[in-house]
C-alpha cells in the first residue's frame, strides 16, 4: 500500500470564494465538526483571501477570522487547524490571534515569483511555534527552474513545506509532474499541490502530483472554491483509495460531510460549475477575480471577453493589475476597428 498523503480540506477557506465569503461561524462549526468526525487530516479556516481579507477590495465576510476560529477550534480533536496569510493583507496581529486560538499551521502564500516578500512572515510563524507552509500561487506562470528558486527561498526562510499552486486551473498533467518532481528532487522539505478545476483536471492533476512526489494535497467538499472550484475532496478520497493510497480520512464520513452537512447550506448559484467562464479562465491562465472586470470592459468596448482574457493571460497579469483590463479592451477594440476598416477598404 502506498504511503498516506496528508489531505488539507479548504472548504472553509478557498470554498469561501464560492459563497462570497458568507459562511457564518455556526455553519463553519458544523462543517468542521463533520470533517473532524471523518478524520480529515487538516482543516483550513480563513477569508478566501486569507486572514485580513475581509474588505471592500476582496469581499466582506459574514464574520471576522477570530469569530470563525472560536467556532471551529473546539470542534477539532485529531484534525489540525490551518490558517492562510498573504503578505500585504494579513498582519502580525492576526498571526498572533490565530496562534492564540489554536492554529497548528500557517500557510503563507505569494505570487510564484515573489517569495522574497515572505521572509519575515516565515520567521515569525516559526517563532510562534506553528508549522509554516509556503504556497507559490499561479505556478503555471513560471518555468520549473524559477519555481525551484522561489521554493528554495521559502525553505531558507523556514518553510516546512512548499506548495505548487495551480491557482487558475491552467496546468496540464505534464506541467504538474515537471514542477513537482523538480521540487521533490531538490528540496529537503515536503512538497504539496493545490489544484483548481477550470480545465476539468483537478483530480487527475492531484493524482499526478502525488505520483511525482508530493505528500500533501488540497481539496474542498463538493469541489467548492474560486473559479470552477478545487479538487472535490470526497472524490479525491475515493480516487486515492482506489489508487492504493493509505488515506487517513474516512470516505463515507467525508461523503456525509459533503452531502448531509455542506450541501444544505449551498444554493444553485454557489455550486461550482465547469462552464465556459471557468474554461476560458483556465485556458487563458487568468485568476477568477478578473472575470467580472473583463465582462464589464468587453461590454463597454464591444470586444469578446474570451479574447480579452486570453490577451491578459499572455501578459501574465496577476491580482492587483485589474486596471490593465480597460487598456487592453480599448486596444483590442481599436485593432478590431482598424481591421474592419481595412476590410471595408478592400471591398
Amino acid at each position: 500500500m502506498t504511503e498516506s498523503p496528508r489531505l488539507v480540506d479548504m472548504t472553509l477557506r478557498d470554498g469561501m470564494h464560492a459563497v462570497d465569503h458568507q459562511f457564518t461561524p455556526d455553519q463553519m462549526r458544523r462543517v468542521a465538526a463533520a470533517l473532524d468526525d471523518a478524520e480529515m487530516d487538516v482543516v483550513e479556516v480563513s477569508h478566501g483571501d486569507g486572514m485580513g481579507g475581509s474588505s471592500i477590495n476582496y469581499g466582506m465576510a459574514a464574520a471576522d477570522t477570530e469569530e470563525y476560529l472560536e467556532a471551529v477550534a473546539p470542534e477539532l480533536t485529531d484534525t489540525e487547524l490551518s490558517v492562510l496569510l498573504l503578505p500585504g493583507i494579513g498582519t502580525v496581529e492576526e498571526l498572533d490571534m490565530a496562534a492564540d486560538h489554536g492554529a497548528d499551521i500557517c500557510r503563507i502564500a505569494t505570487h510564484v515569483t515573489e517569495a522574497d516578500v515572505s521572509q519575515e512572515h516565515f520567521e515569525y510563524v516559526t517563532e510562534r511555534g506553528l508549522e509554516a507552509n509556503g504556497l507559490l500561487m499561479l505556478s503555471h506562470m513560471a518555468e520549473p527552474e524559477t519555481i525551484l528558486e522561489q521554493a528554495q527561498l521559502m525553505e531558507e526562510y523556514g518553510a516546512d513545506a512548499v506548495y505548487v499552486m495551480d491557482s487558475a486551473g491552467a496546468l496540464l498533467p505534464d506541467g504538474v509532474r515537471e514542477r513537482v518532481e523538480l521540487l521533490t528532487d531538490e528540496l529537503s522539505i515536503d512538497v504539496g499541490f493545490h489544484a483548481h478545476n477550470n480545465m476539468g483536471l483537478a483530480i487527475g492533476n492531484t493524482l499526478t502530483a502525488l505520483d511525482a512526489g508530493a505528500v500533501t494535497v488540497d481539496g474542498c467538499l463538493r469541489g467548492l472554491g474560486a473559479g470552477s472550484g478545487n479538487a472535490q475532496m470526497e472524490v479525491l478520497v475515493g480516487a486515492l483509495e482506489k489508487a492504493g493510497y493509505d488515506v487517513g480520512p474516512d470516505l463515507f464520513g467525508v461523503m456525509d460531510a459533503a452531502e448531509d452537512v455542506l450541501l444544505p447550506m449551498l444554493t444553485e448559484d454557489t455550486m461550482p460549475e465547469l462552464d465556459n467562464d471557468s474554461l476560458i479562465l483556465g485556458y487563458a491562465g487568468v485568476y477568477s477575480s478578473f472575470l467580472r472586470h473583463a465582462r464589464r470592459a468587453s461590454d463597454r468596448y464591444g470586444v469578446d471577453p474570451r479574447e480579452l482574457l486570453i490577451e491578459l493571460g499572455e501578459m501574465e497579469v496577476v491580482g492587483g493589475q485589474e486596471d490593465l483590463i480597460t487598456d487592453v479592451a480599448s486596444r483590442l477594440a481599436e485593432e478590431s476597428g482598424s481591421q474592419s476598416a481595412a476590410a471595408e477598404g478592400d471591398d
